[in-house]
């Protein structure tokens, strides 16, 4: 690793596909809800990041006891979770990331405090990122654990077994990943993949919103005693099929779902409903996730 590039590495990003598989040189994961970050120890202080490059340690100064178990120096990939009753649960997180009171921050800390699920270690004074992954794995077996640092657990060659157990229990998906795959900072590839745990419904089209970058915005709900619910917008592209049957379409005045008005939205009749995926639902109802 050259010189200076310790504290500016980014996580290596992950494809997606719909379907799980088994092979012997992959191993497989439980994909947990939460936000993405690597964490960097070094001289026994800790710096927590973002995907982004955000610096968090303010929003999860909890995380900062990593540094009891870990050594230094290292840079190490994973999740940041809420486990609620045993299972992730991003909502709390998202809250914490909003909130910008002082005494409401430290309240959230201590009714939602976050753990860090740890998946990879891309440095621990040498640079691991051209090692394989198996390799990289077998420095992280050697950790402690403690109340806010956990080593994800791996299956060898059982995607589709594993990928049965999360949707038994009703968890996000699975990662599988080539076990001598390298760790490439900053790039999407296709040996680190997600499957994730989808639901599905149909949804009526209640409306759109043209957007900049050649896309609209669908305003989907579901009928509950003849009446439309909101439960969220879907983008969709000026090449896709539905756009020329939803921009075609008559207008009219009133919001057709009886719980959401948005003057920016151009409302139809809700006459199109459409077959959407979706990772979960939000307190309020809303889809996670969308897609066609």
């Amino acid at each position: 690793m050259k010189k200076g590039t310790f504290l500016s590495l980014k996580p290596m990003l992950l494809e997606e596909i719909a379907k799980p598989f088994n092979k012997e040189n992959f191993l497989y994961e439980i994909k947990y809800d939460g936000f993405r970050a690597l964490i960097y120890v070094k001289k026994k202080e800790i710096i927590i990041k973002s995907r982004n490059g955000t610096i968090l340690n303010d929003i999860f100064p909890e995380l900062e006891k990593i540094k009891d178990v870990v050594p230094s120096p290292c840079v190490l990939d994973g999740e940041i979770i809420y486990l609620d009753n045993g299972k992730p649960n991003i909502r709390p997180l998202q809250e914490r990331l909003r909130t910008k009171d002082k005494i409401k921050k430290q309240e959230l800390q201590q009714s939602y405090p976050a753990l860090f699920a740890c998946f990879d270690i891309l440095d621990n004074g040498t640079d691991l990122t051209q090692e394989s992954l198996i390799k990289r794995k077998a420095i992280l077996a050697n950790f402690c654990e403690n109340e806010v640092f956990h080593i994800v657990k791996f299956y060898l060659a059982k995607g589709q077994e594993l990928f049965k157990a999360i949707q038994a229990a009703d968890l996000e998906g699975i990662v599988a990943k080539e076990i001598n795959s390298l760790y490439y900072p900053g790039k999407r590839v296709n040996f680190w993949l997600k499957i994730k745990n989808l639901q599905s419904a149909y949804f009526f089209i209640g409306g759109y919103t043209f957007n900049l970058n050649n896309t609209i915005s669908l305003y989907l709900g579901e009928k509950n005693h003849n009446l439309l619910l909101f439960v969220g917008k879907l983008a969709i592209s000026n090449k896709h099929e539905l756009y020329n049957q939803i921009v075609k379409r008559p207008r009219i005045l009133k919001s057709p779902f009886y719980n959401y008005a948005d003057p920016k939205c151009l409302y139809v009749k809700p006459k199109i409903e459409i077959f959407v995926y979706y990772t979960a639902r939000t307190n309020n109802n809303m889809l996670r996730h969308p897609k066609l």
